[in-house]
């Protein structure tokens, strides 16, 4: 059960909409900001804007970068902001088989690839969970893959065209999250070894599915691919984030959010 307090919206149903750094969020403040009334609220150090994007009463924040700063953010759109679903949006590096530069990976579930409390537990399994791998919500990520589809449908050619990369793909599957960035071979091979069905590298996701999943809160993560998590992973994350991260996140967005429909209350949620 959320709580209520005076930064709380009330009775408005609020998704919760998030991203480690500035660029991954693309326009949607803007959007907000021009669409009507924008309330600011700081807290943690950070800035919580509670308003409505294309229509959707929404708080969108910058979680920052890694798993702590993950889950305090999504405890705080819980408990404080009283949403009732998260979207987390931003990029990753690409470790499945087929996953370039330029997809779109939309998860099914995340995983902590650097949570190891073995031989008490089993290798990625949280303790007292029993489980190692949290699902995200159906409905929402088949809303943000299909937000995904139009956007590389209407705006799949002139990517290419502007960025030289393939055309670009919609992927679903794991997600695996760790507080280190990847950023050699080496570590892709090994994660690719060791978890052979993970389409994406980030730092962020499984930290606030575990958050979500511990408070009955649907949740959903898209992520374009920045990099291929590789020896050559920091000049391309870099150029990525600058010049294209924005554009990928704006579209998917608006298209996600013009078709939003609030998922129905769940575990007892009030």
């Amino acid at each position: 059960m959320s709580t209520h307090n005076e930064n709380d919206p009330g009775a408005v149903r609020r998704l919760g909409v998030l991203a480690a750094l500035a660029q991954e969020l693309g326009d949607l403040v803007e959007a907000m900001r021009a669409e009507g009334e924008l309330r600011t609220v700081t807290l943690g150090r950070r800035d919580y804007h509670v308003g409505t994007a294309y229509g959707v009463p929404c708080v969108v924040t910058l979680a920052r970068v890694g798993k702590v700063a993950a889950a305090a953010t999504a405890s705080a759109l819980i408990h404080v902001f009283n949403v009732d679903a998260m979207v987390f949006t931003g990029v990753a590096g690409g470790v499945g088989s087929g996953v370039r530069v330029g997809d779109i990976v939309v998860a099914d579930s995340l995983l902590q690839h650097d949570m190891d409390a073995s031989p008490l537990f089993p290798r990625y399994e949280i303790p007292l969970l029993n489980q190692a791998r949290f699902p995200t919500h159906t409905p929402l990520a088949d809303g943000l893959s299909a937000a995904c589809e139009r956007f590389v449908s209407d705006a799949g050619a002139a990517l290419v065209q502007r960025f030289g990369f393939d055309a670009p793909r919609v992927h679903r599957g794991l997600i695996i999250s760790g507080d280190r960035f990847v950023s050699s071979a080496s570590e892709v091979r090994a994660l690719a070894s060791a978890l052979p069905d993970a389409m994406a590298v980030e730092m962020e996701g499984a930290a606030m599915a575990q958050v979500c999943y511990e408070h009955d809160v649907p949740c959903a993560i898209v992520r374009t691919i920045s990099d291929t998590a590789d020896d050559h992973a920091t000049a391309s994350f870099t150029t990525f984030l600058t010049d294209i991260a924005g554009t990928y996140s704006s579209g998917v967005l608006g298209h996600f959010l013009r078709q939003y429909a609030p998922a129905p209350a769940e575990g007892g949620r009030v």
